[in-house]
């Protein structure tokens, strides 16, 4: 669902919203994003290779983890912010990834052991949601059914500053020592 434009300038959109609708009309909502990874490269001439019969080629494309961090929790934070003066928007937006992502957002946002405090399900909530595939209980041949292995309700603003806040610095004169390093 597309977002509303702010001052005709980029526009956002959530993956689903779950809406119920009563014969009176809707009751209330939740948006639900969703985010996998990101890669860096291109698997066209591997993908290519494989379905010509031929030998796997490398690609040279990786995962891009740090691409997840700097696209989507900026995302998140502004889809928060608008989805928490919605009036009917009354659990907020849940974020739902793979447990790698999951893991790696939470280390970006608190690191050091430090936790989001958890709020209840409202409109600035936002709902992380993890999921793994459940190898042991999968069957040979199909897909692996999915578990869930994390979840955390927290508020748009406790993101936006473990975010962009300044008690998960790394330590001072970082860039200093990586260019000393570099020079070696």
């Amino acid at each position: 669902m597309h977002l509303p434009q702010r001052n005709g300038v980029g526009s956002y959109f959530v993956d689903w919203i779950l809406a119920l609708v009563t014969p009176a009309g809707l009751d209330r909502f939740v948006a639900i994003e969703v985010q996998t990874i990101d890669t860096t490269g291109n698997y066209r001439d591997s993908i290519d290779a494989l379905r010509e019969g031929r030998q796997v080629i490398e690609s040279g494309a990786a995962f891009n983890w740090e691409n997840v961090n700097k696209r989507i929790l900026p995302q998140v934070i502004y889809k928060g912010n608008v989805l928490q003066r919605e009036r009917k928007c009354l659990g907020g937006l849940f974020f739902v990834t793979p447990k790698p992502i999951y893991e790696r957002i939470m280390n970006r946002l608190i690191g050091n052991g430090q936790q989001l405090p958890p709020y209840p399900l409202g409109p600035g909530a936002v709902t992380f949601l993890s999921y793994d595939p459940d190898w042991v209980n999968g069957q040979a041949g199909q897909p692996a059914p999915l578990v869930q292995t994390g979840r955390l309700t927290t508020s748009v603003v406790q993101i936006a500053q473990a975010f962009i806040g300044v008690t998960n610095l790394p330590p001072m004169g970082a860039y200093e020592s990586a260019i000393y390093a570099a020079l070696q």
